[in-house]
């Protein structure tokens, strides 16, 4: 599975909403884990070479305006657009604590479990509070008559060690996971 260059890739972070009273500000609705990133002078993509700037930013009322917009019908045109940023960006402006990982690196990591390939993270799901790897079960475990593919969750103690510049991801029941489902 091939993926486009991360540094051109957009991700999903946020989308406007419906206007607000008269003088352009807009319902926003984070989709990521870093609204600190959203602050006054910030600037996003809003598809592959159109950007906005926010010049007013309320994150506990979850309120925005854009820059250069001052009246309600303006606003409108920007109803349910949807905010990117890049892969370098997010790194550049979001800082991570130690043993928290961007979604974007943990996919297409090799997972293994007591040095036996399992299979390959194809993407991170959240359901309720937690964070699964879901996994593409690797071929040789498909033909023994195991799940094509599983999901793990990604908290202790199954997380046992991920080296991103190595792309391996390191579990420990995973192989439990796998063969009851």
């Amino acid at each position: 599975m091939s993926k486009q260059s991360s540094k051109n890739q957009l991700l999903h972070i946020a989308t406007v909403g419906k206007t607000v009273g008269i003088q352009g500000d807009m319902k926003f609705h984070i989709k990521c884990d870093f609204p600190e990133q959203f602050v006054k002078g910030a600037s996003f993509l809003i598809n592959q070479k159109e950007s906005i700037t926010l010049s007013k930013v309320d994150l506990d009322r979850g309120l925005i305006r854009i820059n250069n917009i001052t009246n309600l019908e303006d606003a409108k045109k920007f109803t349910n657009a949807k905010l990117f940023t890049t892969y370098e960006d997010t790194r550049k402006n979001c800082h991570l604590e130690k043993g928290e990982y961007f979604w974007f690196d943990l996919e297409d990591c090799e997972v293994y479990e007591d040095e036996k390939l399992l299979g390959c993270v194809k993407e991170v799901e959240r359901l309720n509070i937690t964070n699964y790897l879901s996994i593409i079960t690797d071929e040789s475990l498909v033909e023994q008559g195991y799940a094509k593919s599983f999901l793990v969750p990604f908290i202790e103690p199954f997380k046992v060690d991920v080296n991103i510049d190595k792309k391996r991801i390191t579990l420990f029941g995973a192989m439990d996971i796998l063969e009851a489902s």
